[in-house]
């Protein structure tokens, strides 16, 4: 019987010791067939024209001051503008410029200073249309104008992710700049000074459920109270307020559970030396549960990059540099947002999966970025 008994838990045992292996390997080859598909969808898109350029094409008329120059063997440079021109598509665009090029003081309609950068893209030589020019066509036309100036219309191309990444990074450093110090010192409260009791678990349960509240809800009442009754309007700064109130219970948990690894007795012996409270709390406490805190901070950072309902309905949808925390110049769309509205409207799947590629590559940047920081920290606590 004993035997039998023996052999029917070492079966269970082994039953429930596979059960976890095929788990834990079916979660690993979930992870990796994820990962491998944006991979292989989203690499061969990624270069440095999709990092640098803005996401839509940008059309200038532009005066350009003439200067002295050589002339050259090449049929495809132009010695008065210092730039050599190369023909793709029957398109003609810049190749090179020349450091003293005057297209670095180009003149917009405005009267504004716009620098022509390579891979601009020339389309008209005064009122003469380039369409279907060779290379060598319009530098003659351009050399060939007796003008002190020659003003030119230049495309310049759209097609990259610059502008959505940075709105991405002031969106990351607005949003923790906000939540991270308010959740921080109400966890510091719940856990060092609040006293147990009706009003501490009422304080507990509502930030469980504010948790639990799908981030579409957090949206509307960013839209509502930020953009709407505040003036906001679509803004970085209504949707970095938005995810601040959608991180502070993860900041909160995570941050009172690191102080709650501190030993009681490193805070009787603080209180024996003499220090306060406040003291104990900055010099003792903080630094110990730096690594718990740092962790908040990375769940937060991920949440902040994973999100586009709250952010569609707060900080809108424009592909541009914001300039300002309000008004319309401050509109800007993440990496997020933009990838949503490239897979509804157009289902560009290979773009979509570039933008992850670098979405990727950007939250493992910030994280170790984060924890050396954090060791660094640690360590020169050590040697005071």
């Amino acid at each position: 019987m004993e035997k039998s008994n023996w052999n029917k838990r070492k079966w269970s045992d082994g039953f429930l010791k596979g059960l976890i292996y095929l788990s834990t390997a079916l979660t690993v080859a979930i992870l990796a067939v994820i990962i491998g598909f944006i991979l292989y969808k989203g690499i061969p898109g990624v270069n440095l024209n999709f990092l640098v350029r803005n996401w839509d094409s940008r059309t200038t008329f532009v005066n350009v001051n003439k200067q002295a120059g050589e002339a050259s063997t090449n049929p495809k440079y132009v010695p008065s503008l210092g730039i050599t021109l190369e023909d793709e598509d029957d398109t003609v665009y810049i190749k090179e410029i020349e450091s003293n090029s005057p297209v670095r003081k180009a003149l917009n309609m405005k009267e504004q200073l716009y620098e022509l950068k390579k891979s601009d893209i020339i389309t008209k030589v005064d009122s003469e249309n380039t369409k279907g020019m060779k290379a060598e066509e319009v530098a003659a036309l351009i050399m060939g104008s007796s003008d002190a100036a020659i003003r030119l219309k230049v495309i310049r191309p759209g097609g990259g992710i610059m502008p959505m990444l940075i709105s991405t990074i002031y969106i990351i450093i607005l949003t923790l700049a906000i939540a991270g110090p308010i959740g921080i010192s109400s966890a510091i409260y719940l856990n060092e000074y609040a006293k147990p009791g009706r009003v501490l678990r009422l304080i507990r349960f509502a930030i469980q459920n504010l948790a639990g509240i799908p981030s579409i809800i957090y949206g509307l009442f960013g839209m509502l109270v930020f953009v709407q009754i505040a003036k906001m309007q679509y803004s970085i700064l209504a949707g970095a307020l938005t995810l601040s109130i959608m991180l502070l219970p993860t900041i909160i948990s995570a941050t009172e559970e690191a102080l709650k690894e501190i030993p009681k007795v490193y805070r009787e012996s603080s209180f024996g030396l003499g220090a306060t409270k406040l003291q104990t709390i900055r010099k003792i406490i903080l630094p110990g549960a730096l690594p718990g805190i740092l962790v908040a901070m990375i769940l937060g950072i991920g949440r902040i990059v994973g999100e586009s309902a709250a952010l569609i309905w707060t900080a809108g949808t424009v592909a541009q540099i914001p300039i300002s925390l309000v008004g319309g110049e401050a509109s800007a769309a993440t990496l997020t947002t933009k990838m949503y509205w490239l897979i509804k409207e157009t289902g560009d799947l290979s773009t979509a999966s570039s933008i992850a590629v670098v979405l990727l590559i950007l939250i493992i940047v910030l994280n170790v970025a984060s924890k050396l920081i954090t060791r660094l920290f640690l360590r020169k606590k050590g040697t005071n």
